[in-house]
């Protein structure tokens, strides 16, 4: 076990808080292991997290005087003193879930979904209501022309998510409530089941405003590690070490390609959304939700990736460090699954005009 290669935490109150279960619930890269039905209550404390290399360990503990007590999966049997004569079940179930690229609660509900393991609160896959709130600025993009078509304004005074979904659950207007017939005659479905699309049409919405907040607040952390790489290339001594030099070239191609992809990626979902009012029907809403949802995995896995990265570079060097430790890390620690990174991007599927 290792403390130096967890990721960046953006904060480190006790593991057992409210707030840490809140910190963990939001991100992409921890997988409390309570969610999964484990058998060893040890394990049920611990958490799957993602390290500098983007390999998956098991985190028994964290705290700020002792550092992050890190084992592979396959050294767990020692730790909880399993029977050496068989896989143990809990084994198997976490090195399934070792290979997902991303613990973000949207890529969870689709995988875990498809691996068969079944969860037993379902509220461990949603994001806190702290995350929710925060994330309503990104949602008026997606609800005003919602709220445009049933009450004809853009001016609504919105305060968390959850008001949206309950602004039409009950209409206070006589024109709201006429048009919302007119959309469930759109929808081909019964006025009772408007609240049900609302909540549908909300959701999808949240993890592409979830997805967006991470990009917002990766791409100026991938701008500072940039500048920083930039003056290793100015260093006349370091300038001239060609494997160090391919390394950072290579990096920030890497970067550049994804990131550019990705930003696409959003950009084409915003048109699709945009095209989705101007004649809904359930059949264009299917579509964009489809398209949407499908690629969760895909745009988890790179926002995840960059994450880890990123935040892992800020922790070490977000206070300066010496150009020769910068170097080091770049060689030992940023280069190490990278490519991954860039193989997922390019696994995402195509999307379609509708």
């Amino acid at each position: 076990m290792s403390g130096a290669a967890a990721p960046y935490v953006e904060q480190l109150p006790d593991s057992s808080s409210k707030k840490q279960e809140e910190l963990d619930q939001d991100a992409l890269h921890i997988l409390p292991l309570s969610i999964l039905p484990v058998e060893t209550p040890g394990l049920k404390r611990a958490r799957l997290i993602k390290n500098v290399r983007l390999d998956s360990v098991v985190e028994l503990f964290r705290d700020s005087e002792t550092g992050s007590g890190q084992v592979e999966v396959s050294g767990l049997g020692p730790v909880f003193n399993w029977p050496e004569d068989a896989i143990h079940p809990d084994e198997t179930l976490v090195s399934v879930v070792c290979r997902l690229h991303s613990y973000d609660v949207y890529t969870l509900r689709i995988q875990l979904r498809k691996l068969g393991i079944n969860v037993d609160n379902f509220d461990q896959l949603k994001l806190s209501k702290e995350k929710s709130e925060e994330l309503t600025s990104y949602m008026k993009t997606f609800t005003m022309p919602l709220i445009k078509q049933i009450y004809g304004e853009t001016n609504a005074d919105i305060e968390d998510v959850s008001q949206l979904i309950a602004m039409f659950s009950s209409p206070d207007k006589g024109e709201a409530l006429k048009n919302l017939k007119l959309m469930a005659s759109k929808l081909e479905i019964n006025l009772s089941d408007v609240p049900k699309f609302l909540e549908d049409y909300g959701d999808v919405f949240m993890s592409l405003a979830y997805y967006k907040n991470c990009l917002d607040n990766l791409i100026p952390k991938v701008m500072l590690y940039e500048e920083a790489t930039d003056e290793l290339k100015e260093n006349h001594q370091l300038s001239n070490d060609r494997r160090l030099m391919q390394c950072v070239g290579f990096i920030s191609d890497q970067l550049s390609d994804v990131t550019a992809s990705i930003t696409g990626r959003f950009e084409s979902f915003d048109r699709h959304s945009e095209a989705l009012w101007e004649n809904i029907t359930a059949e264009s809403f299917a579509k964009v939700k489809n398209m949407i949802e499908s690629h969760h995995v895909t745009v988890g896995g790179v926002l995840c990736g960059l994450s880890v990265k990123m935040n892992s570079w800020q922790e070490q060097f977000g206070n300066g460090g010496g150009l020769v430790r910068r170097a080091d890390f770049v060689m030992s620690e940023m280069r190490q699954g990278i490519e991954r990174i860039t193989k997922i991007e390019q696994s995402a599927p195509k999307i379609t005009d509708m």
